[in-house]
Protein backbone atom coordinates (compact mmCIF):
# COMPACT_ATOMS: atom_id res chain seq x y z
CA UNK A 1 0.00 0.00 0.00
CA UNK A 2 1.35 3.30 -0.74
CA UNK A 3 2.83 6.15 1.56
CA UNK A 4 0.01 8.75 2.38
CA UNK A 5 1.33 12.03 0.10
CA UNK A 6 3.95 14.09 1.50
CA UNK A 7 1.67 17.18 1.41
CA UNK A 8 -0.60 15.70 4.05
CA UNK A 9 2.42 14.16 6.10
CA UNK A 10 4.07 17.29 5.97
CA UNK A 11 0.85 19.38 7.69
CA UNK A 12 0.44 16.54 10.08
CA UNK A 13 4.01 16.84 11.39
CA UNK A 14 3.79 21.13 10.77
CA UNK A 15 0.99 20.95 13.08
CA UNK A 16 2.87 18.98 15.60
CA UNK A 17 5.30 21.05 15.15
CA UNK A 18 3.53 24.09 16.86
CA UNK A 19 3.07 22.71 20.16
CA UNK A 20 2.81 19.01 21.61
CA UNK A 21 -0.52 17.77 21.00
CA UNK A 22 -3.02 15.25 23.27
CA UNK A 23 -2.88 12.13 21.23
CA UNK A 24 -6.40 12.03 21.52
CA UNK A 25 -6.54 15.00 19.19
CA UNK A 26 -4.22 13.51 16.88
CA UNK A 27 -5.99 10.69 16.14
CA UNK A 28 -9.14 12.74 16.22
CA UNK A 29 -8.25 15.11 13.57
CA UNK A 30 -5.67 12.46 11.42
CA UNK A 31 -6.74 9.15 11.96
CA UNK A 32 -9.09 7.80 9.22
CA UNK A 33 -10.60 4.44 8.73
CA UNK A 34 -9.71 4.57 4.91
CA UNK A 35 -6.90 2.17 3.69
CA UNK A 36 -5.58 4.70 1.06
CA UNK A 37 -5.37 7.90 3.36
CA UNK A 38 -2.54 6.94 5.99
CA UNK A 39 -1.54 10.11 7.24
CA UNK A 40 -1.24 9.81 11.21
CA UNK A 41 0.02 6.08 10.31
CA UNK A 42 2.63 7.29 8.00
CA UNK A 43 4.03 10.15 9.97
CA UNK A 44 4.48 7.61 13.13
CA UNK A 45 6.10 4.88 11.10
CA UNK A 46 8.39 7.32 9.32
CA UNK A 47 9.30 8.34 12.61
CA UNK A 48 8.75 11.96 11.71
CA UNK A 49 6.49 12.27 15.21
CA UNK A 50 6.01 10.10 18.54
CA UNK A 51 3.82 9.45 21.13
CA UNK A 52 5.48 10.27 25.28
CA UNK A 53 3.55 10.07 28.18
CA UNK A 54 2.83 13.25 29.80
CA UNK A 55 2.02 13.16 33.89
CA UNK A 56 -1.05 15.42 33.91
CA UNK A 57 -2.32 15.58 30.32
CA UNK A 58 -2.01 11.65 29.03
CA UNK A 59 -0.21 11.06 26.32
CA UNK A 60 1.09 13.41 23.65
CA UNK A 61 2.62 13.88 20.14
CA UNK A 62 5.81 15.49 19.98
CA UNK A 63 7.65 16.18 16.81
CA UNK A 64 11.19 14.23 16.61
CA UNK A 65 14.61 15.17 14.93
CA UNK A 66 13.91 13.30 11.78
CA UNK A 67 10.44 15.34 11.55
CA UNK A 68 12.17 18.57 12.23
CA UNK A 69 14.47 17.74 9.63
CA UNK A 70 11.61 16.22 7.02
CA UNK A 71 10.41 20.72 7.82
CA UNK A 72 13.15 22.12 6.84
CA UNK A 73 13.92 19.92 3.67
CA UNK A 74 10.55 20.42 2.32
CA UNK A 75 10.85 24.37 3.20
CA UNK A 76 7.91 24.23 5.59
CA UNK A 77 8.11 26.82 8.49
CA UNK A 78 9.90 25.01 12.11
CA UNK A 79 6.88 25.56 14.50
CA UNK A 80 7.64 28.11 17.89
CA UNK A 81 8.23 24.57 19.82
CA UNK A 82 10.82 23.12 18.02
CA UNK A 83 14.36 22.27 20.56
CA UNK A 84 12.27 22.35 23.41
CA UNK A 85 10.18 19.32 23.50
CA UNK A 86 11.83 16.52 22.20
CA UNK A 87 12.78 13.87 24.35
Amino acid sequence: MPDAPDPLVLDLVEWVALEPRPYADVLDRWRTSCPRLTVWEDALDRGFVKRVPAAERGAQVIVTETGEKFLRDSGRALGRAFGRTRN
